[in-house]
């Protein structure tokens, strides 16, 4: 059968946070880097459908094209790390420490963070031909995204913070659901459906996820963008960090995690 049951797919979840944490530094930021610039991508691939559609439907169906490529290439999102790399110190696997999860996270918000910002500069150089033009209704809408998300919950002071923080941890609820969902099947189809599902949700929702935020404020503040660095980490940046950590490992992780994993396949650990 393809699809895998909860007790088999759970012990993968920690198998795969364990082998990421010992993963080399050159591999996790090459592997960050490369999700971070696709996601970037399909962010902006799908601004440009809802545009030319007029259907905002239409673009959050087609947003996890970019989330199921950089999966099935290996690459790796903060989001998914936030998700499964504790669950291997949860687990007690052998030489898993916290100093080495806390790495993990970082090289990883690095990498993708690096890549988001690479294709920021690509779009906003081809989308205004160098910067010799205006950039567009495409443009425009993104740069617009950075101001509305960021001055938008400062308005509205700590419980606007708070706002942001929720929507985030929807956010990654709904995209570890997809990380994990790959892990049901053993087709690349049953994987695709399993992701687009809960990535399409989130999208449409227009809940906050840190690595489409890496490529949007800084796309908005390349084209003029009437926000600050600061105004970017304190009111999007830190509390969608902060959301998308707590709400993917509360309501995916530990949660699948403490009711199925004793019922999982037992693994020889000597």
């Amino acid at each position: 059968m393809s699809y895998l049951q909860p007790s088999e797919f759970v012990t993968k979840m920690v198998d795969s946070g364990e082998s990421k944490v010992y993963m080399s530094t050159k591999d996790t930021l090459i592997r960050a880097f490369m999700a971070g610039a696709i996601l970037g991508l399909a962010a902006a691939f799908a601004i440009t459908v809802s545009l030319k559609t007029g259907s905002p439907l239409a673009g959050a169906m087609l947003f996890p094209v970019g989330f199921i490529m950089l999966y099935l290439m290996g690459f790796d999102l903060l989001t998914g790390v936030f998700v499964l790399v504790p669950l291997a110190l949860l687990d007690k696997r052998k030489g898993v420490t916290l100093n080495q999860v806390l790495r993990n996270w970082g090289l990883v918000f690095l990498g993708n963070f690096a890549g988001a910002l690479i294709v920021a500069f690509m779009m906003s150089f081809i989308l205004t031909y160098g910067y010799s033009t205006g950039a567009g209704v495409v443009g425009d809408k993104i740069g617009s995204i950075g101001e509305a998300r960021t001055l938008g919950y400062k308005a509205y002071g700590v419980q606007g913070w708070f706002t942001i923080f929720i929507r985030a941890m929807l956010c990654n609820w709904m995209v570890s659901m997809g990380v994990v969902g790959a892990m049901v099947s053993t087709s690349v189809s049953g994987k695709t459906i399993a992701m687009w599902m809960p990535i399409m949700l989130f999208f449409y929702m227009g809940f906050e996820h840190s690595i489409v935020n890496m490529f949007l404020f800084p796309f908005s503040m390349i084209l003029g963008g009437d926000f600050t660095i600061m105004d970017y980490l304190v009111w999007n940046e830190i509390p969608t960090v902060l959301g998308n950590l707590i709400g993917g490992l509360t309501f995916t992780g530990l949660t699948l995690y403490s009711t199925h994993i004793k019922t999982g396949p037992k693994r020889n650990l000597k």
